[in-house]
């Protein structure tokens, strides 16, 4: 049976385990967690699923939740520099040693059975979590709903963000047919909570059928913008004069009112204040999102990868860089709508360098440039070597009052940040 000394190691086993890196079912993950956890305890549970804002929501959640004082852990995927970022208790990654420990843990409880990467992280963090007295803990599906393997776990409250179409492989061509794997958290009677303003039908259908009380954004709340803050109401309660959520962008009202109104719905579990939602509002922190980087020529980071959230991105362009040169640092995976996210935000664009990535699901340089030439867009620098002599040629490019843009895909930001931090003195 593999022991192995290092995280990495244990990382680079897992990755060859199983024949496929993604596997969705829940029969094997949830075998083993009943091996691990045979009187299935676990702490609180809410559960987030959608296509775009889920790690808003549970960046939103975990600092509100904390200010009230409560213990609270937080699994999402992917991270962005270490995989520990996967793992958070009371807002701090978890360390190796735990992670590792947690390994063992699982590799004896499976025996014969294979777990895919993504499997082994969940079970770890909900190992980990099921002995660390918490309070609530937040889990963020990775993929879809249905089949992903957060979904081991009973939540006692849903909340759905957006859903648009992506993953078409895994979860259908069409937003009712995501809806539907969407669906698959929900539990009979558990109250779900939805920040789409026009959900599938099939994700109101499913929660009918299991009599689980529903909460729409534009229907049983919503909110508004003022010259200096905002307000939200939920049926017959208002609050007013809100602090406006410090991650960046329009649409992280839409993320924070949803936010609102499932710690509302959830009160009976874990009360909170009005003074821990205001502090969260304030307080919460999210990479990669809109993040900017100060400087002659500043750099703004953005993992969005799908066209919802390159329309969002594109909206913060021309609301804080609308007089700007900005020139794009760009790649893609290879499974997501590249020539919809070219065409939304190639208006706003100087130029592009396309920067290669250490990733097999990379979309290859080939398929990009070939997405250029058929949106017709003509300044693009190809063929670097690597992410530093890609970003070394973006930066000759920018001048002093121009903007570096970073965008496209987790990996791409990760790279970023990796470098980074190789350049900063030892």
């Amino acid at each position: 049976m593999p022991r192995f000394d290092t995280l990495a190691a244990w990382l680079a086993w897992q990755e060859g385990l199983h024949p496929r890196t993604i596997d969705l079912g829940l029969e094997r993950a949830a075998r083993v967690f009943r091996r691990l956890n045979p009187r299935g305890k676990k702490p609180v549970t809410l559960t987030v699923a959608g296509t775009n804002g889920k790690g808003s929501c549970i960046a939103l959640l975990e600092a509100m939740y904390r200010a009230q004082g409560y213990r609270v852990g937080s699994y999402t995927s992917p991270h962005i520099i270490d995989y520990n970022e996967r793992i958070r208790i009371d807002g701090k990654s978890v360390d190796d040693a735990l992670i590792c420990r947690s390994f063992a843990r699982i590799d004896e409880a499976r025996r014969e059975t294979t777990l895919s990467y993504f499997e082994f992280s969940t079970l770890a963090a909900l190992d980990i979590f099921s002995q660390a007295d918490l309070d609530i803990q937040l889990l963020e599906v990775g993929l879809g709903g249905r089949l992903d393997a957060v979904n081991i776990v009973d939540a006692d409250l849903t909340l759905v963000t957006t859903i648009c179409i992506d993953h078409v492989d895994w979860l259908g061509e069409t937003r009712e047919a995501i809806g539907r794997e969407k669906a698959g958290i929900f539990r009979p009677g558990i109250p779900v909570v939805i920040g789409d303003r026009q959900p599938p039908q099939s994700l109101l259908d499913v929660a009918e059928q299991l009599k689980a009380p529903v909460y729409r954004i534009g229907v049983d709340f919503d909110y508004r913008k003022t010259a200096e803050s905002w307000q939200w109401h939920f049926n017959t309660l208002n609050k007013e004069d809100l602090p406006p959520p410090a991650l960046p962008g329009a649409h992280q009202f839409a993320n924070a009112s949803t936010v609102m109104t499932a710690v509302t719905v959830f009160q009976p579990q874990l009360a909170i204040s009005d003074s821990a939602i205001r502090q969260g509002l304030e307080q919460v922190h999210l990479a990669g999102r809109f993040q900017k980087i100060d400087g002659d020529v500043p750099i703004l980071l953005d993992v969005g990868h799908n066209p919802q959230a390159v329309k969002a991105l594109r909206d913060y362009l021309e609301q804080h860089f609308k007089h700007y040169k900005i020139h794009a640092l760009f790649s893609m995976m290879q499974d997501k709508d590249i020539v919809q996210v070219v065409e939304i935000i190639k208006d706003a664009i100087t130029d592009w360098t396309l920067a290669p990535l250490r990733t097999p699901r990379a979309a290859s340089e080939e398929s990009i440039l070939a997405v250029f030439q058929q949106s017709n867009v003509k300044q693009v620098a190809a063929g670097f070597r690597d992410f530093s002599s890609a970003f070394k040629h973006v930066e000759q490019q920018a001048k002093n009052g121009e903007l570096v843009l970073v965008f496209g895909s987790f990996f791409l930001i990760s790279e970023f940040m990796v470098y980074q931090k190789s350049q900063l003195p030892a």
